[in-house]
């Protein structure tokens, strides 16, 4: 072999597979261009439905209204909008999602499904997958480790009594976790959470009693955060959907790539935001090799082709800022 046909092998192999060594840590990144998903897909899509409506507190929770409501007092046109999830929402998205065949995570706040089990089960029942997303709608990052364990137990047993499906994965109030959330979720048997935007994969992390898997979050993709009542466009957010599409299929030709999608039933699911979504969905369909895919089934693929998942050993979250076991 001469210097240019060995330069040119070089390349493709490089081209083909990589490895990111940190000296500090063990952190391994591996893509090649073999089965990055099943059956060949060259794209995932993954959308979280956050499923929040009654599990706000009756005063003060976040919402439309920019100035606080006064003195504790029930803060009843936010309650309203929180209840749009629930009476026209999620049931104006599940009927999209079927039009679509396509099957999400609903992230379920246990005191929202306690208010309206019925909903609940109808979202398992159309072949959803139901997830944990707290007790209430309130943070738990500043919990003692065994306050914090009790509020995601509670949001578990919430779950199974109206779906009769134990929980896999995780998402915390506003994706702020403490230093032993993952270290509890292993515990409690959950295999992946999503509170970490940090790559367009999954990734696998080292934690107390075992591997974990993100399967990440978005916030340029997120409703609540990118596109809010006060600044909504829904031209700009149909071209942002598009846009993200296609540079990571471009992208997926030669490496694992996942789309992420962060949707509430009180703000994606009105009238005209389900017509964009509409719309992209038909777009995205149109390509070949892209699969919808339930948060879940995304997880357990990562650790089923574990050759080809990164691997972050970054070490404990108190020394790193970033996800991992406590020390």
């Amino acid at each position: 072999m001469n210097r240019r046909e060995f330069m040119t092998a070089a390349g493709a192999a490089a081209a083909a597979m990589t490895f990111t060594g940190i000296a500090e840590g063990k952190e391994t990144i591996m893509t090649d261009n073999t089965s990055f998903w099943p059956n060949g897909a060259r794209l995932a899509i993954s959308m979280s439905l956050m499923y929040e409506g009654g599990g706000q507190p009756i005063s003060g929770a976040p919402g439309v209204i920019p100035e606080p409501i006064k003195n504790g007092l029930p803060d009843m046109p936010t309650n309203g909008v929180f209840q749009y999830g629930i009476y026209e929402g999620t049931p104006r998205l599940l009927n999209l999602f079927d039009k679509h065949d396509i099957k999400v995570t609903a992230f379920m706040i246990g005191q929202a499904v306690d208010k309206d089990p019925a909903l609940a089960k109808e979202v398992v029942r159309r072949g959803h997958e139901a997830a944990a997303h707290g007790r209430t709608w309130s943070a738990s990052y500043d919990m003692s480790p065994a306050d914090e364990r009790q509020f995601i137990i509670d949001n578990m047993k919430s779950i199974e009594r109206a779906t009769g499906q134990t929980p896999k994965g995780w998402s915390a109030y506003w994706v702020r976790n403490s230093p032993h959330t993952l270290d509890i979720l292993k515990e409690l048997g959950f295999t992946y959470y999503l509170d970490e935007a940090s790559m367009d994969q999954p990734f696998i992390l080292p934690v107390k009693g075992g591997d974990f898997v993100t399967v990440p979050y978005t916030f340029h993709m997120n409703d609540i955060v990118s596109f809010p009542f006060e600044g909504y466009n829904p031209a700009a957010y149909e071209q942002a959907l598009k846009d993200e599409f296609d540079q990571l299929y471009e992208e997926g030709a030669t490496k694992r790539r996942m789309m992420v999608m962060a949707l509430h039933d009180r703000i994606s699911g009105h009238a005209n935001r389900v017509r964009v979504l509409d719309r992209f969905f038909t777009y995205a369909k149109s390509k070949p090799g892209v699969w919808f895919a339930r948060k879940d089934e995304v997880a357990d693929w990562a650790m089923k082709t574990r050759d080809k998942t990164p691997y972050l050993d970054r070490g404990p979250v108190q020394k790193t800022g970033l996800s991992g076991p406590s020390a």
